[in-house]
């Protein structure tokens, strides 16, 4: 499978205009992209996901970066679905699923995340006593959900406008779940939109629920768990599960792309 679309290739929009995807790719280089991956201080996103389900990564990408891949939305051939949030109760909004191949930032951006996350994501499962485990690479990975006829991408880019929010919601496409996910903030608070935290929950045993806000700027990522994770109590090991979505936006329009590591059946 492509990591990302090639230079070069012409794609038609949504008005039927053809356009050359050279013009629509992120100005932001791969090479560019497993530098800033790999310069995040990793223990510490490590320990905030064990403390708290979610860990901000700040400026992941550049503002330039977050434009381009904003300014993507339009062109609908380079997505497989779209969703308007209200007609299935999700909340207001929508957000379109990229088609493969992936434009090759959001290809790249799941490729050099992933490596760094499935540590995270066995040891959480050998916690929880979970059999499964999760292989370094993140192509062997999706061979394992294609076989299980998981084929669909997951990545996508989510927009919002006054007045709209995202329901709390986990994102569960099939047997195969990593149970990590990032989103990433594409728009400028207080210039492109005001409102639109990004809300996180944690339902816990016997206990009432957690609320966890995660304050973003642009460029910046939220490392989460995507459905459960171990929490240690004075009894042992208990799963707490969580859901994310966003609260309502007062004002301006905002953008995010979804990472997620998983494919859909």
């Amino acid at each position: 499978m492509p990591p990302g679309i090639p230079c070069g290739v012409t794609l038609p929009t949504n008005r039927g205009t053809p356009v050359n995807i050279a013009d629509l790719q992120p100005a932001v280089e791969s090479p560019d992209i497993a530098l800033r991956v790999d310069a995040i201080d990793w223990p510490t996103v490590d320990a905030d996901l064990d403390r708290y389900g979610c860990a901000r990564v700040p400026g992941l990408l550049p503002a330039t970066g977050c434009a381009a891949l904003a300014s993507l939305y339009p062109h609908d051939a380079l997505y497989r679905s779209r969703v308007v949030m209200a007609r299935h109760g999700f909340g207001r909004g929508e957000y379109k699923y990229f088609a493969y191949p992936l434009p090759a930032v959001v290809a790249e951006l799941r490729a050099t995340l992933y490596p760094h996350l499935a540590p995270i994501a066995n040891r959480w499962n050998q916690a929880l006593g979970i059999d499964v485990r999760y292989p370094a690479n993140h192509a062997t990975f999706l061979d394992r959900c294609h076989a299980a006829g998981q084929t669909r991408p997951t990545p996508l880019i989510l927009q919002y406008g006054p007045d709209d929010y995202n329901c709390l919601h986990q994102d569960l496409y099939g047997e195969h779940v990593f149970p990590l996910q990032v989103a990433i903030l594409l728009s400028a608070p207080g210039h492109d939109f005001t409102g639109g935290e990004f809300v996180l929950t944690e339902q816990r045993p016997r206990m009432q629920s957690r609320a966890e806000v995660v304050p973003l700027t642009q460029g910046d990522a939220v490392i989460f768990a995507v459905h459960g994770r171990p929490v240690t109590g004075t009894r042992g090991v208990y799963r707490v599960n969580l859901r994310h979505g966003v609260s309502r936006i007062l004002s301006g329009r905002r953008h995010t792309v979804g990472i997620i590591f998983h494919d859909a059946q």
